[in-house]
């Protein structure tokens, strides 16, 4: 098997760029309708190997894992052998990629149908490198939020005097978009205490659509469209601490905390009002009703924590290689 220690940098930037390249083919074909609310719906926040075992994070720390919820965890990015062996570096560069697959099935009331769809979608990409023992960094981009839904709403439409029918419309309602996270951080530690902060970008973008149709035999009526855009960004940063405690020669405990502040995020909405002409090549503008573009305002993310501990058998050595060769 090959070392984590011979991946150069070109296979590394190989490996970036093909991942880069699948998540484009990835197709997102989920109808969520509560993704219309704040920045949508909020992604798995963890890594994979923390979702497998309950999503806790704030007192992990592996070597060979990447815990980008609490930076402090970033200390430990180096290897047993080498801690074991008492040398001060040359740990494992650590490249850890993780995909959403997800099911979701829409129903409407007490109608027999509904829409299902599958979707794989990309998660998170992150590089860990340690510096030297007990000091590392790291480099990730992740997703935050997802807002993806169509619904098309048919209805009749009646005279609100004499309650008799006038015009049948169809309005689509329709959203897309989300934010994601580009960070950097570091960690390190002296002799059972560590620290860690992570400074980044949350950027994304929040995009509504309605669009009616009106249904009549005799009079042409023009399709409207009401489209509102918002685009955010700003700088983001939380930080971590954890402690272990050597309760014996085979068990210790480590505490965990991390947590940010909340988040006043620049942002920036464009609001347009028209009527268009449906055609099979797409919707072209007949006359805009109303347009506002640059109104400047703020997105807020809310502030968050977490907090936990977590009891570790320290194990032999030849327990320590059977454990890297499973998660080598």
């Amino acid at each position: 098997m090959q070392s984590v220690k011979s991946i150069t940098l070109r296979k590394l930037l190989v490996a970036c760029s093909l991942q880069l390249l699948t998540c484009s083919f990835l197709s997102a074909q989920s109808n969520s309708p509560y993704s219309r609310y704040g920045l949508g719906d909020l992604t798995p926040n963890t890594n994979i190997v923390s979702r497998g075992m309950g999503s806790f994070s704030a007192a992990y720390a592996d070597p060979l894992s990447i815990n980008f919820n609490n930076p402090a965890s970033y200390a430990a990015f180096i290897s047993y052998f080498e801690e074991k062996a008492k040398k001060a570096a040359s740990g494992r560069v650590l490249f850890d990629v993780g995909l959403n697959f997800d099911n979701q099935t829409l129903r409407e009331g007490n109608s027999a149908q509904k829409f299902t769809s599958s979707n794989a979608l990309f998660s998170y990409m992150q590089v860990g490198i340690p510096v030297k023992k007990n000091w590392g960094l790291n480099f990730g981009l992740r997703q935050l939020s997802r807002i993806s839904y169509k619904i098309d709403k048919a209805e009749r439409l009646s005279d609100p005097v004499t309650g008799l029918p006038i015009d049948s419309t169809i309005t689509q309602f329709s959203g897309d978009g989300g934010a994601f996270l580009a960070t950097a951080g570091t960690g390190f530690a002296i002799k059972n205490f560590s620290f860690g902060v992570n400074f980044g970008y949350l950027f994304g973008k929040k995009e509504y659509t309605t669009k009616r149709d009106f249904i009549n035999d005799s009079v042409a009526y023009n399709s409207s469209n009401y489209s509102t855009l918002t685009s955010f960004g700003s700088i983001y940063t939380n930080a971590g601490i954890q402690y272990k405690i050597n309760l014996s020669k085979k068990l210790l405990l480590r505490l965990g905390a991390y947590g940010n502040f909340k988040q006043n995020i620049n942002a920036e909405q464009d609001i347009l009002r028209q009527t268009i002409l449906r055609t099979q090549t797409g919707d072209v503008q007949l006359d805009s009703v109303y347009e506002q573009k640059g109104v400047k305002g703020k997105v807020i993310y809310p502030s968050g924590y977490g907090f936990g501990f977590v009891f570790e058998k320290i194990r032999s050595a030849k327990q320590q290689i059977w454990w890297l060769v499973v998660w080598c």
